[in-house]
Parts: C-alpha cells; sequence; structure tokens
C-alpha cells in the first residue's frame, strides 16, 4: 500500500515485484511535484489512517482502493486544503494508539478508536489544532504498543529521546502538550520509533 505527498494512494499485490531488474521497476506513476514517501505491508483487508501537516486525517478501509498494477498512478486518499501536505500514512491496528508531532516541540497520543473510518478521498477530521505556538504537524505514527521510545531530531541537530508513556493521552481534536524545548528558530526535523531502554 502506497501514499503520496499530495494524498494520492495505490495497492499493489506483492506478487507484481517478484523478478526486479537490476534497473529497478516502476512501482507508480506520480503526478508532477509528487512524491513517493509512504509504502506499507498490508493483509487485503486493513484499515490505513492518512494524516496532513495542517492536523486532518481520514481513516478508510484498504478494500477501498483496487488493487492495481506497477505502472499506474493511483487515486485520491485524502482530498488536501490548499497549502496542505501528507506528513504520515500508517495502517491500524485493533485498539491501538496514534503520536503526533508537532513542528515547535508539541505532542500527543491519541486513541485511533476516535477516528471512525469514512470513504477514501474526503478531506478527513481534525487530528490537532495547529497554530502559531504548536507549529504544523511533522510526524503521525500508529503505535502498536505504548512501551516504547520516540526519538526526536531537530533541524539545528536537538535530539529527545523519552518514553511514549510519558506523552499524555487526550483527545484528537486539543493540540497536545510539549514534549521538547527548542532553540529559537528551530523546529522538529525527524521522528522515529525505538524498543524502549537505553541505547547500546
Amino acid at each position: 500500500f502506497m501514499a503520496t505527498r499530495n494524498g494520492v494512494i495505490k495497492k499493489t499485490a506483492i506478487v507484481e515485484y517478484m523478478n526486479v531488474r537490476s534497473s529497478g521497476l516502476i512501482a507508480i506513476k506520480l503526478d508532477k511535484g509528487d512524491e513517493l514517501r509512504w509504502v506499507k505491508k498490508t493483509a487485503g483487508s486493513d484499515d490505513v489512517i492518512i494524516s496532513t501537516a495542517m492536523a486532518q486525517a481520514i481513516r478508510f478501509r484498504e478494500t477501498d482502493a483496487r488493487p492495481m498494477g506497477r505502472a499506474t498512478r493511483g487515486v485520491r486518499g485524502i482530498r488536501l486544503r490548499t497549502g496542505d501536505i501528507v506528513v504520515g500514512m500508517d495502517v491500524m491496528a485493533e485498539d491501538s494508539m496514534m503520536l503526533v508531532v508537532m513542528e515547535n516541540g508539541y505532542g500527543k497520543v491519541t486513541k485511533t478508536a476516535q477516528f471512525s473510518a469514512h470513504n477514501r478521498g474526503g478531506v478527513g477530521i481534525r487530528a490537532g489544532v495547529v497554530s502559531t505556538k504548536t507549529g504544523k504537524v511533522v510526524d503521525v505514527r500508529v503505535l502498536d504498543s505504548v512501551d516504547q521510545d520516540v526519538l526526536i531530531i531537530s533541524k539545528q541537530g536537538q535530539v529527545i529521546r523519552l518514553n511514549i508513556n510519558k506523552i499524555p493521552v487526550i483527545s484528537r481534536a486539543t493540540q497536545g502538550v510539549r514534549i521538547m524545548r527548542l532553540a529559537d528558530h528551530d523546529q522538529v526535523a525527524s521522528v522515529t520509533l525505538l524498543p524502549s531502554g537505553t541505547l547500546e
């Protein structure tokens, strides 16, 4: 299952990639200016959630997207408002949580049960509150467990690691809390999930 920064999704059977040439294969045809950013393995009947920088999110059943061959464009997964882009695509797990991290160091954990399934291609529902204080959403991850760590790196090279359990679980239409203090003019650049515990 694939998703692009402009909200296009595509589902292709893994068997389509059995014989990969040394020069590679075309996985998706992209519109000008679009980028393939996420590829996730799905079971054929999973729910998928797509999240945007302006804190919109849409959950839909992957069966809403029919399987396509490799050299095809895909279909609309989410309808983006002007200036918005996709920042996350993940496969839903039952009783899972979702981590939302924003540019200015704010974050939160939300129960995915708060996101009911809709038809793909809509504008979605609010996954947070974007303001000048929080900045836009940088990354959204579905968590199979809250007993893991998140590593957050800023554009100026600051790094923080904390356990997901230390981030409050709050409702989807909220801005979250400060989870990383940043220097002036710095912003969150990258988010990575790690097993809980210390680095070797």
